[in-house]
């Protein structure tokens, strides 16, 4: 099977490639900056480096903030035709923090009181209504950026002249005092495979790894792993990192990272993410491909009157022409659809003269 990775070319998608080599026949390293989607009256068109992309069974697409309308654009056209384990809409979902929380919201999902203002006046509002310390978010951003704090009122108002003046976008939200401690899970499909505790480093209240945090490994309880899960489907990912603070009423989202690196929590807690990435995607794929070949076959099966349960109770005979190339015979596709053979499975073949029988070893 034939997969790709596209991205920024981080150290993390390395990993990633490399184990994946492991799985899959063929992995292409594509750079999200080389391509381009061009849309018309028909289908999507995906080019990279001007040409038309090769197709793959598995398509494992992730990037900054930046790149989400491309990667948005990228995966739509693969939708139906490859396993992709991050839907073309999470890209916009998990890059916008707005979206998130309201995903997270939609899902019930627990996460601290989150306001979306129109309008400074009606922030100020707001927050003259508040308990300080609060937060102060803007949607976009990765690694902690992004995010200020304000231990009063006065301070509040300060930051909302200078963001009145960037005329941005931005949250206000409830502070969960954890003395700079949150825990991240990594979920891979259904299951939270790594999980750590990371703590800030003094006079920092942002508990990121890439902003100096420590961490140590975490064995989470049933109920934390399953909002993890919940997070991850709420805004469709099958990859995610989820962020979360321990509150005195339980763990609360903050943040879905679809695009999260593997380093750091690879290094703490000595599990080889890379590979239970890779090692999903190959399953997800080989799953998607079976199911995709049933449906194709399905509609073959009806043309030529074939039942569902005809074709898997029974041997079936179809009557065709012999299609030589060359030295050898191509089989037509329904033939192989009702046999379920896959490209590297070992046959014995028997022939004799007026009969070839191919079967699975």
């Amino acid at each position: 099977m034939k997969a790709a990775v596209m991205s920024l070319g981080s150290k993390s998608s390395l990993l990633t490639i490399e184990a994946m080599k492991k799985y899959f026949d063929s992995v292409e390293n594509i750079n999200l900056k080389q391509l381009d989607v061009r849309l018309g009256d028909n289908e999507l068109e995906v080019l990279y480096n001007g040409r038309q992309l090769d197709k793959f069974n598995c398509i494992y697409a992730k990037g900054s903030f930046r790149f989400a309308p491309l990667l948005r654009s990228v995966t739509t056209a693969f939708y139906e035709k490859c396993y992709l384990p991050i839907k073309p809409n999470a890209f916009t979902m998990g890059h916008d923090k707005l979206l998130t929380h309201l995903a997270l919201q939609y899902y019930k999902i627990p996460m601290p009181d989150t306001y979306v203002v129109s309008s400074i006046g009606a922030a100020r509002n707001i927050l003259g209504q508040m308990k300080y310390p609060i937060v102060l978010k803007f949607p976009h951003g990765t690694q902690g950026k992004g995010v200020m704090m304000a231990d009063s009122f006065g301070s509040a108002s300060s930051m909302m002249d200078a963001l009145e003046s960037l005329r941005v976008p931005f949250l206000i939200q409830e502070y969960i005092e954890t003395e700079g401690v949150d825990l991240r899970a990594f979920v891979i499909g259904d299951k939270v495979v790594a999980a750590v505790k990371r703590t800030a480093i003094k006079g920092e209240k942002r508990a990121n790894i890439h902003a100096g945090a420590t961490g140590e490994p975490m064995n989470l309880d049933a109920a934390t792993k399953r909002i993890a899960v919940m997070t991850s489907k709420s805004i469709g990912a099958e990859i995610c990192a989820v962020d979360m603070l321990e509150s005195a009423t339980g763990p609360m989202v903050i943040e879905a990272n679809v695009s999260p690196g593997l380093q750091g929590i690879t290094r703490i807690t000595g599990i080889n993410i890379a590979d239970k990435i890779a090692e999903f995607l190959f399953a997800k794929s080989k799953e998607f491909r079976e199911q995709t070949g049933d449906e194709e076959a399905e509609k073959m099966f009806s043309s030529l009157g074939i039942k569902h349960t005809d074709k898997e109770t029974h041997a079936q005979q179809i009557i065709t022409n012999i299609d030589f190339r060359g030295d050898r015979i191509l089989l037509p596709k329904i033939i192989s659809s009702l046999a379920k053979l896959q490209e590297h499975d070992e046959v014995v073949i028997k022939a004799e003269k007026g009969s070839i029988k191919i079967e699975r070893m």
